[in-house]
């Protein structure tokens, strides 16, 4: 997954007073090694964008094996699913 890839399409698909991809300087996305950061000057909901980044795993085949989880009150972050934790937690139930 490449971050560049997510940046654009965030700015291809955030919708602003209902327009598609015309961001103007209501919202800035940056791009930081492997951080995107969303910077809304209006009210920008948290939950539109982990909606957004939902839609980008689907469509890159990865929301079987990622997800987003809020690691703070204003910030997201994808994280792998770990699967060997949830085999351990199987075995020991038995």
């Amino acid at each position: 997954m490449e971050p560049a890839s997510l940046e654009k399409f965030l700015h291809d698909r955030i919708k602003i007073n209902g327009k598609v991809g015309q961001l103007g300087d209501a919202v800035v996305i940056e791009r930081d090694d492997n951080k995107i950061i969303v910077i809304a000057d209006s009210p920008f909901s948290k939950r539109y964008l982990k909606y957004l980044t939902k839609k980008y795993l689907k469509k890159q085949s990865l929301r079987d094996w990622c997800r987003v989880v809020a690691t703070g009150k204003n910030e997201y972050e994808l994280r792998y699913y770990n699967i060997s934790e949830d085999d351990q937690d199987e075995e020991g139930a038995e």
